[in-house]
This record gives C-alpha cells, sequence and structure tokens, in this order.
C-alpha cells in the first residue's frame, strides 16, 4: 500500500542481516524525518564503503595496501593470530590481551556450504610464515565449521614446522553450568588447569 519508492527502502533495509519487515519499516520511517543533506552524507559513505581494500598481507579491511596492524612495526611480528572475519580481529582488540600480528581467513571451511581451503584466506597464511613466525594461534568459533577449519590449518602449519596453539574455549564469565550445551562443557573440561601453582 505505500508508494513504490518507499517499498524500495523497505526492501533495501530487509537484506540487512537480522532486520525484519517492522523493522525496515522504522528504518524506512526514521530515514523520511532525516534532513536532505544527512541522507546524502550517508548515501555518500555507503558509496565509499566499495574504495575499502582486503590488507594484501593479512586480509583485515583498509584504506590502503596494508592495515594499521600490518604497518604497526611495534607489534610482536612472531606470532600470527587467524581469525575467521574482520569483526573477530576487532573483538581481541578489544581485549588489550594480544599484541601480535593477525591474519583473516573471511570464511570457515565448509562441506555442507561448498567452502573448501582453496576459497578462504588460507594460502596468504602459509605465504606469510618464514624463519621469523613462532607461533600461530587459531582463534575461530568453536562451531563445526571452526573444528574443521582449525584441524586443516594445524595439519598445514606443522608442515612447515612452526608451533600452532589454539584459544581456550568454555565456560564464559558467570555463566551457569545448567544452562551450558554439551560442546561447551567438553571444551571447559578438555581446558581445565590448575587454580594455583602451589
Amino acid at each position: 500500500m505505500y508508494p513504490q519508492n518507499f517499498e524500495r527502502l523497505i526492501a533495501i533495509f530487509e537484506k540487512l542481516p537480522g532486520v525484519g519487515y517492522k523493522t525496515a519499516q522504522r528504518y524506512a520511517f526514521k530515514v523520511l524525518e532525516e534532513p536532505e543533506e544527512e541522507i546524502r552524507d550517508i548515501a555518500d559513505v555507503i558509496l565509499n564503503s566499495q574504495k575499502i581494500k582486503r590488507c594484501k598481507t593479512c586480509g583485515f579491511l583498509s584504506d590502503e595496501d596494508e592495515c594499521v596492524f600490518c604497518k604497526d612495526k611495534t607489534r610482536r611480528q612472531d606470532t600470527i593470530m587467524v581469525v575467521a572475519y574482520p569483526q573477530d580481529v576487532i573483538a581481541l582488540e578489544n581485549t588489550e590481551a594480544y599484541h601480535g600480528l593477525y591474519h583473516v581467513l573471511n570464511g570457515l571451511i565448509s562441506s555442507v556450504k561448498g567452502i573448501y581451503p582453496e576459497d578462504i584466506n588460507i594460502e596468504g597464511l602459509l605465504k606469510r610464515i618464514n624463519e621469523n613466525v613462532k607461533e600461530i594461534i587459531i582463534a575461530v568459533s568453536p562451531t563445526m565449521d571452526g573444528e574443521m577449519t582449525a584441524l586443516y590449518l594445524d595439519k598445514v602449519l606443522k608442515e612447515k614446522g612452526v608451533t600452532v596453539t589454539r584459544i581456550a574455549h568454555g565456560l564464559p564469565m558467570g555463566a551457569a553450568l545448567d544452562y551450558a550445551d554439551d560442546l561447551t562443557l567438553i571444551k571447559a573440561i578438555d581446558n581445565r588447569r590448575k587454580i594455583s601453582d602451589e
């Protein structure tokens, strides 16, 4: 019943992840309330997003050929944290607990979805392995696809003679045991450690 252009606006918002018709409709009405200058700014930012590149070294997002992490020579050059997506880098960076380099796969191996090792950024990682790299930390989610990817990476990286580790998985702080799924509990048990070294 809405005008055609308004329906098209709703349809565009509906394409965003997690946005249903009602939310898309609210977004569309919000656009109508904004001054034209604001809408032009939003459109300009969206159009300029096409200029965002993948770092030629690690696969993270960048405005230039290399990202801020790869250009930062104060970071540990002997450790590379492997993640599935760019947003994982930001989540890890926000902890301020890691100061090495990153490598973004831009996906996970999934035979169900038809995604194989050659479809993600594994070849780029293998090219980065040299005598300076001592450890590769695999930091992918403990899902079926994440497990498959981690196992594959462990196999090919060990052939390169580099130490391969994996971030621990288990119960998050404040979680109740009876709400945890089986895989989370198994990982929590497998990754247990001493309370103290006494």
